[in-house]
Protein backbone atom coordinates (compact mmCIF):
# COMPACT_ATOMS: atom_id res chain seq x y z
CA UNK A 1 0.00 0.00 0.00
CA UNK A 2 1.23 3.35 -0.98
CA UNK A 3 0.07 6.40 1.16
CA UNK A 4 -0.26 9.59 -0.26
CA UNK A 5 1.34 12.14 1.49
CA UNK A 6 1.02 16.45 1.82
CA UNK A 7 3.68 18.46 2.90
CA UNK A 8 2.59 21.55 4.47
CA UNK A 9 5.25 24.18 4.45
CA UNK A 10 7.17 23.23 2.17
CA UNK A 11 9.47 25.90 1.38
CA UNK A 12 10.99 25.66 4.85
CA UNK A 13 14.04 23.85 5.68
CA UNK A 14 11.80 20.87 7.65
CA UNK A 15 9.53 21.03 4.64
CA UNK A 16 12.25 20.14 2.51
CA UNK A 17 14.12 17.74 4.87
CA UNK A 18 10.82 15.78 4.70
CA UNK A 19 10.72 15.80 1.22
CA UNK A 20 14.62 14.48 1.22
CA UNK A 21 13.75 11.89 3.62
CA UNK A 22 10.23 10.38 1.87
CA UNK A 23 11.61 10.57 -1.48
CA UNK A 24 13.43 7.00 -0.80
CA UNK A 25 10.22 6.09 1.61
CA UNK A 26 8.87 2.39 -0.11
CA UNK A 27 5.11 3.14 1.12
CA UNK A 28 4.97 6.98 0.70
CA UNK A 29 4.23 9.47 -1.85
CA UNK A 30 4.17 13.23 -1.82
CA UNK A 31 0.93 13.93 -3.38
CA UNK A 32 0.97 17.80 -2.41
CA UNK A 33 3.05 20.81 -1.62
CA UNK A 34 2.01 24.23 -0.06
CA UNK A 35 4.25 27.05 0.12
CA UNK A 36 1.84 30.34 0.27
CA UNK A 37 4.88 32.86 -0.63
CA UNK A 38 5.98 30.31 -3.85
CA UNK A 39 2.54 28.79 -4.47
CA UNK A 40 3.35 28.32 -8.51
CA UNK A 41 6.87 27.25 -8.39
CA UNK A 42 8.79 23.92 -8.91
CA UNK A 43 10.44 22.49 -5.77
CA UNK A 44 13.70 22.22 -7.98
CA UNK A 45 13.90 26.09 -8.15
CA UNK A 46 13.32 26.65 -4.00
CA UNK A 47 15.53 23.70 -3.36
CA UNK A 48 18.09 23.17 -6.40
CA UNK A 49 19.40 20.35 -4.55
CA UNK A 50 15.88 18.02 -4.73
CA UNK A 51 16.06 18.64 -8.69
CA UNK A 52 16.71 15.31 -9.30
CA UNK A 53 12.89 14.44 -7.98
CA UNK A 54 9.67 14.54 -9.76
CA UNK A 55 7.51 16.47 -7.42
CA UNK A 56 4.05 18.20 -7.63
CA UNK A 57 4.06 22.10 -8.18
CA UNK A 58 4.10 24.16 -4.49
CA UNK A 59 0.36 25.26 -4.42
CA UNK A 60 -1.30 27.05 -1.53
CA UNK A 61 -3.10 25.44 1.22
CA UNK A 62 -6.52 25.78 -0.45
CA UNK A 63 -5.56 24.51 -3.51
CA UNK A 64 -4.84 20.99 -2.21
CA UNK A 65 -7.60 18.54 -2.42
CA UNK A 66 -7.57 16.40 0.77
CA UNK A 67 -9.72 13.70 -0.30
CA UNK A 68 -7.05 11.51 -1.80
CA UNK A 69 -4.56 12.30 0.96
CA UNK A 70 -3.87 9.76 3.89
CA UNK A 71 -1.30 12.04 5.79
CA UNK A 72 -0.21 15.60 6.26
CA UNK A 73 3.09 17.01 7.44
CA UNK A 74 2.11 20.75 8.88
CA UNK A 75 5.48 22.58 8.51
CA UNK A 76 4.03 25.77 9.57
CA UNK A 77 5.98 28.65 11.27
CA UNK A 78 4.63 28.74 15.33
CA UNK A 79 0.99 30.08 15.80
CA UNK A 80 0.38 28.98 12.01
CA UNK A 81 -0.63 25.63 12.38
CA UNK A 82 -3.83 25.56 15.14
CA UNK A 83 -5.64 27.79 12.81
CA UNK A 84 -4.61 25.72 9.49
CA UNK A 85 -5.37 21.84 11.76
CA UNK A 86 -8.44 23.46 12.44
CA UNK A 87 -10.07 23.22 8.92
CA UNK A 88 -8.71 20.21 7.79
CA UNK A 89 -10.81 16.90 7.50
CA UNK A 90 -11.03 15.00 10.57
CA UNK A 91 -10.66 11.97 8.68
CA UNK A 92 -6.86 13.18 7.96
CA UNK A 93 -4.04 11.82 10.30
CA UNK A 94 -1.54 15.29 10.88
CA UNK A 95 2.08 15.65 12.14
CA UNK A 96 2.63 18.96 13.36
CA UNK A 97 6.30 20.52 13.18
CA UNK A 98 5.51 23.09 14.52
CA UNK A 99 4.61 24.03 18.32
CA UNK A 100 1.62 24.84 18.59
CA UNK A 101 -0.21 21.74 19.88
CA UNK A 102 3.44 20.67 22.18
CA UNK A 103 1.80 22.38 25.45
CA UNK A 104 -1.39 19.89 26.71
CA UNK A 105 -2.36 23.02 29.32
CA UNK A 106 -3.40 26.31 27.52
CA UNK A 107 -2.35 28.26 29.53
CA UNK A 108 1.07 26.90 29.56
CA UNK A 109 0.94 27.87 25.68
CA UNK A 110 -0.40 30.98 26.40
CA UNK A 111 2.84 31.73 28.67
CA UNK A 112 5.06 30.66 26.68
CA UNK A 113 3.87 31.80 23.39
CA UNK A 114 2.49 34.79 24.34
CA UNK A 115 -1.12 34.31 22.66
CA UNK A 116 -4.20 32.25 23.46
CA UNK A 117 -4.52 28.74 21.80
CA UNK A 118 -7.22 28.84 18.86
CA UNK A 119 -7.50 24.72 18.78
CA UNK A 120 -8.34 23.92 22.49
CA UNK A 121 -10.97 21.04 21.50
CA UNK A 122 -7.62 20.03 19.19
CA UNK A 123 -5.27 20.05 21.87
CA UNK A 124 -7.20 17.62 23.83
CA UNK A 125 -6.60 15.04 21.84
CA UNK A 126 -2.86 16.10 20.66
CA UNK A 127 0.17 13.38 21.60
CA UNK A 128 2.93 14.42 22.53
CA UNK A 129 5.94 13.06 19.40
CA UNK A 130 8.53 11.85 21.24
CA UNK A 131 8.27 9.01 19.56
CA UNK A 132 10.76 6.68 21.84
CA UNK A 133 8.36 7.31 24.86
CA UNK A 134 4.80 7.49 23.21
CA UNK A 135 4.65 4.71 20.84
CA UNK A 136 1.47 3.15 21.92
CA UNK A 137 -0.63 6.98 22.04
CA UNK A 138 1.13 7.85 18.74
CA UNK A 139 0.57 4.64 16.56
CA UNK A 140 -3.60 5.31 17.52
CA UNK A 141 -3.64 9.17 17.03
CA UNK A 142 -5.00 11.70 14.44
CA UNK A 143 -2.81 14.45 15.66
CA UNK A 144 0.85 14.13 16.92
CA UNK A 145 2.70 17.21 18.17
CA UNK A 146 6.84 16.78 17.04
CA UNK A 147 9.04 18.10 19.77
CA UNK A 148 11.45 21.19 20.10
CA UNK A 149 14.74 20.06 18.78
CA UNK A 150 16.42 21.70 22.03
CA UNK A 151 13.88 19.61 23.91
CA UNK A 152 13.90 16.43 22.51
CA UNK A 153 17.83 16.29 22.58
CA UNK A 154 17.62 16.97 26.77
CA UNK A 155 14.92 14.52 26.98
CA UNK A 156 16.89 11.86 25.45
CA UNK A 157 19.53 12.64 28.27
CA UNK A 158 17.35 13.01 31.49
CA UNK A 159 13.99 11.07 30.69
CA UNK A 160 15.80 7.58 32.23
CA UNK A 161 17.72 8.89 34.71
CA UNK A 162 14.78 11.10 36.16
CA UNK A 163 12.65 8.02 35.95
CA UNK A 164 15.15 5.86 37.76
CA UNK A 165 16.12 8.55 40.79
CA UNK A 166 19.51 7.95 40.12
CA UNK A 167 20.10 12.23 39.93
CA UNK A 168 19.32 14.98 42.26
CA UNK A 169 16.19 16.17 40.73
CA UNK A 170 16.90 20.00 41.55
CA UNK A 171 20.71 20.12 40.34
CA UNK A 172 20.10 19.40 36.22
CA UNK A 173 22.27 21.98 34.48
CA UNK A 174 21.95 21.78 30.49
CA UNK A 175 24.56 23.49 28.60
CA UNK A 176 23.36 23.40 24.88
CA UNK A 177 24.53 24.40 21.36
CA UNK A 178 22.49 24.99 18.37
CA UNK A 179 23.37 25.05 14.81
CA UNK A 180 21.75 27.94 12.98
CA UNK A 181 19.11 26.10 10.93
CA UNK A 182 17.03 25.61 14.27
CA UNK A 183 16.32 29.49 13.73
CA UNK A 184 14.64 28.49 10.76
CA UNK A 185 14.59 30.12 6.78
CA UNK A 186 13.41 33.72 7.40
CA UNK A 187 15.61 36.56 7.17
CA UNK A 188 17.16 37.98 10.94
CA UNK A 189 19.75 39.98 10.83
CA UNK A 190 21.66 38.02 13.41
CA UNK A 191 21.54 35.31 11.62
CA UNK A 192 23.76 36.90 8.60
CA UNK A 193 26.80 34.85 7.68
CA UNK A 194 28.96 38.68 8.96
CA UNK A 195 27.24 38.33 12.62
CA UNK A 196 27.50 34.41 12.95
CA UNK A 197 30.60 33.39 11.48
CA UNK A 198 33.36 33.06 14.17
CA UNK A 199 31.29 34.22 16.71
CA UNK A 200 29.28 32.35 19.31
CA UNK A 201 26.40 33.48 21.50
CA UNK A 202 24.00 32.49 24.18
CA UNK A 203 20.43 32.91 23.84
CA UNK A 204 16.98 33.37 25.80
CA UNK A 205 18.88 33.51 28.77
CA UNK A 206 17.43 33.12 32.33
CA UNK A 207 14.59 31.03 31.60
CA UNK A 208 13.28 32.56 28.69
CA UNK A 209 13.50 30.01 26.19
CA UNK A 210 10.54 28.18 25.33
CA UNK A 211 11.66 24.90 24.95
CA UNK A 212 11.55 25.47 28.73
CA UNK A 213 7.80 24.70 29.04
CA UNK A 214 8.63 20.90 27.32
CA UNK A 215 11.28 20.33 29.59
CA UNK A 216 8.79 21.64 32.62
CA UNK A 217 6.11 19.75 31.30
CA UNK A 218 7.64 16.06 30.79
CA UNK A 219 10.06 16.16 33.24
CA UNK A 220 7.45 16.93 36.20
CA UNK A 221 5.47 14.58 35.13
CA UNK A 222 8.02 11.44 34.98
CA UNK A 223 9.17 12.70 38.60
CA UNK A 224 5.37 13.29 39.88
CA UNK A 225 6.38 16.81 41.24
CA UNK A 226 7.90 20.02 40.00
CA UNK A 227 11.32 19.84 38.01
CA UNK A 228 12.61 23.15 36.66
CA UNK A 229 15.96 22.44 35.28
CA UNK A 230 18.64 25.57 34.31
CA UNK A 231 18.81 25.92 30.48
CA UNK A 232 21.12 27.70 28.73
CA UNK A 233 21.01 27.43 24.72
CA UNK A 234 23.86 28.75 22.35
CA UNK A 235 24.07 29.55 18.83
CA UNK A 236 26.98 27.94 17.35
CA UNK A 237 28.02 28.61 13.68
CA UNK A 238 27.22 25.82 11.99
CA UNK A 239 24.69 24.65 9.25
CA UNK A 240 22.80 21.50 11.48
CA UNK A 241 23.02 19.77 14.71
CA UNK A 242 22.36 19.79 18.60
CA UNK A 243 25.07 19.10 21.37
CA UNK A 244 23.75 19.38 24.65
CA UNK A 245 25.96 19.01 27.81
CA UNK A 246 23.88 18.02 30.85
CA UNK A 247 25.19 18.33 34.42
CA UNK A 248 23.74 16.23 36.98
CA UNK A 249 24.69 14.95 40.19
CA UNK A 250 25.15 11.19 40.44
CA UNK A 251 27.08 8.04 39.98
CA UNK A 252 28.54 8.40 36.70
CA UNK A 253 28.53 4.96 36.27
CA UNK A 254 25.48 4.44 37.76
CA UNK A 255 23.98 6.77 34.85
CA UNK A 256 25.65 5.43 32.16
CA UNK A 257 24.14 2.06 33.19
CA UNK A 258 20.33 3.63 33.44
CA UNK A 259 20.57 4.89 29.93
CA UNK A 260 22.35 1.98 28.39
CA UNK A 261 19.53 0.07 29.96
CA UNK A 262 16.86 2.16 28.88
CA UNK A 263 17.76 2.46 25.35
CA UNK A 264 19.13 -1.20 24.31
CA UNK A 265 16.41 -1.95 22.27
CA UNK A 266 16.10 1.64 20.16
CA UNK A 267 16.83 2.13 16.55
CA UNK A 268 17.70 5.40 16.77
CA UNK A 269 19.21 5.93 20.50
CA UNK A 270 22.99 4.91 20.46
CA UNK A 271 24.33 5.10 24.11
CA UNK A 272 28.35 5.34 23.70
CA UNK A 273 30.89 3.40 26.02
CA UNK A 274 31.06 5.13 29.44
CA UNK A 275 33.89 7.55 29.21
CA UNK A 276 33.21 8.22 25.26
CA UNK A 277 32.30 11.37 23.95
CA UNK A 278 29.94 12.27 20.85
CA UNK A 279 30.30 14.96 18.66
CA UNK A 280 27.52 17.03 16.07
CA UNK A 281 29.32 15.68 13.24
CA UNK A 282 28.61 12.17 14.12
CA UNK A 283 25.29 12.29 13.67
CA UNK A 284 24.92 15.04 10.58
CA UNK A 285 21.74 14.20 8.07
CA UNK A 286 20.48 10.97 10.00
CA UNK A 287 17.73 10.04 12.58
CA UNK A 288 20.39 9.06 15.09
CA UNK A 289 21.02 10.47 18.43
CA UNK A 290 24.53 9.60 20.18
CA UNK A 291 24.44 9.91 23.78
CA UNK A 292 27.96 9.60 26.39
CA UNK A 293 28.21 9.56 29.94
CA UNK A 294 31.80 11.24 31.57
CA UNK A 295 32.15 11.04 35.24
CA UNK A 296 33.20 14.72 36.68
CA UNK A 297 36.59 14.58 38.74
CA UNK A 298 34.35 15.36 41.64
CA UNK A 299 32.32 12.05 43.22
CA UNK A 300 28.94 12.03 42.75
CA UNK A 301 28.70 14.01 39.68
CA UNK A 302 28.55 13.13 36.09
CA UNK A 303 28.44 15.05 32.34
CA UNK A 304 25.75 13.21 29.86
CA UNK A 305 26.21 14.68 26.34
CA UNK A 306 23.56 13.76 23.42
CA UNK A 307 24.00 15.11 20.40
CA UNK A 308 21.42 14.87 17.32
CA UNK A 309 20.84 16.47 13.85
CA UNK A 310 18.30 19.08 14.40
CA UNK A 311 16.54 18.88 11.38
CA UNK A 312 16.21 15.21 10.95
CA UNK A 313 15.71 13.62 14.62
CA UNK A 314 15.10 16.87 16.16
CA UNK A 315 12.09 17.67 13.92
CA UNK A 316 11.30 15.92 10.02
CA UNK A 317 12.80 12.55 10.73
CA UNK A 318 10.93 12.47 13.94
CA UNK A 319 7.58 13.59 12.21
CA UNK A 320 8.40 10.51 9.70
CA UNK A 321 9.47 8.08 12.52
CA UNK A 322 6.09 9.14 13.89
CA UNK A 323 4.48 9.02 10.60
CA UNK A 324 5.31 5.81 10.09
CA UNK A 325 3.59 4.34 13.24
CA UNK A 326 0.27 6.36 12.61
CA UNK A 327 0.24 4.61 9.07
CA UNK A 328 1.03 1.21 10.71
CA UNK A 329 4.85 1.09 8.25
CA UNK A 330 7.80 0.04 10.17
CA UNK A 331 8.88 3.00 12.50
CA UNK A 332 12.49 2.27 11.15
CA UNK A 333 11.46 2.83 7.41
CA UNK A 334 13.18 5.42 5.28
CA UNK A 335 15.03 6.39 8.47
CA UNK A 336 17.83 3.83 8.45
CA UNK A 337 20.55 6.06 6.32
CA UNK A 338 23.81 6.64 7.65
CA UNK A 339 25.01 10.11 8.75
CA UNK A 340 26.69 12.28 6.55
CA UNK A 341 30.75 12.33 7.03
CA UNK A 342 32.99 14.24 6.82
Amino acid sequence: MTHKIAILGASGYTGAELVRLIATHPAMEIVALSADRKAGMEMAEVFPHLRHLDLPKLVTIGEIDFSGVDLAFCALPHATSQAVIKDLPTSLKVVDLSADFRLRDPAEYEKWYGKPHAALELQKEAVYGLTEFYRDQIASARLVAGTGCNAATGQYALRPLIAAGVIDLDEIVIDLKAAVSGAGRSLKENLLHAELSENLMAYSVGGKHRHLGEFDQEFSAIAGRPVHVQFTPHLVPANRGILATVYVRGEAEAVHATLAEAYAGEPFLNVLPFGAVPAMKDVRGSNFCHIGVVGDRRPGRAMVIAVLDNLTKGSSGQALQNANLMLGEAETTGLMLAPVFP
